[in-house]
């Protein structure tokens, strides 16, 4: 009896080259379909919603959305809109789609503005800004003194441009 491909499914670090594409294209395809107003639901369409990423599971049949509403305003509303025009969304995915099967939605709020944010705030406190440029002249300073010293060991004497003349 014969083995089975050990390689079916990726098992690297991240995911396939087919689960990026895949993803991107149900990205594209449910955000044409949400700014076209395809769903036949006045309380989807009345949001107007961001699709931010679509992460693909390695054999293809779940697809997991990450969704916002525009500025974040009745996310939770429209995200019960959207799994509730799931078979219908699927649908118009299926039909933009040339795989074996269509895959399962599933729609979960996107927090990466929220964390980009958060992020924003952090890199704007003071402590904070005075750490990261203490540790950008640090690193100048390093990279200085190794570019000297190469000079040195080779012994090129020609001025760097951040050096005097």
């Amino acid at each position: 009896m014969g083995r089975m491909a050990s390689n079916r499914f990726h098992h690297g670090s991240g995911p396939s080259q087919r689960q990026l594409r895949v993803g991107e294209l149900i990205r594209r395809t449910l955000s044409d379909v949400l700014m076209r107003g395809d769903v036949h639901d006045p309380e989807l369409n009345r949001h107007s919603i961001t699709v931010g990423e679509v992460k693909a599971s390695p054999d293809l049949k779940v697809a997991t959305v990450y969704v916002m509403p525009l500025g974040g305003h009745d996310a939770e509303e429209a995200l019960a809109a959207l799994r509730r025009n799931t078979r219908e969304l699927r649908h118009h995915v299926a039909r933009e789609m040339t795989l074996k099967y269509a895959p399962d939605l599933r729609f979960i709020l996107d927090e990466t503005f929220d964390r980009m944010d958060d992020t924003r705030r952090m890199f704007a406190d003071e402590r904070v800004r005075r750490d990261i440029e203490a540790d950008d002249a640090e690193a100048d300073a390093e990279d200085w003194d190794e570019g000297a010293d190469l000079a040195r060991e080779t012994g090129d004497d020609t001025p760097r441009d951040d050096e005097p003349r």
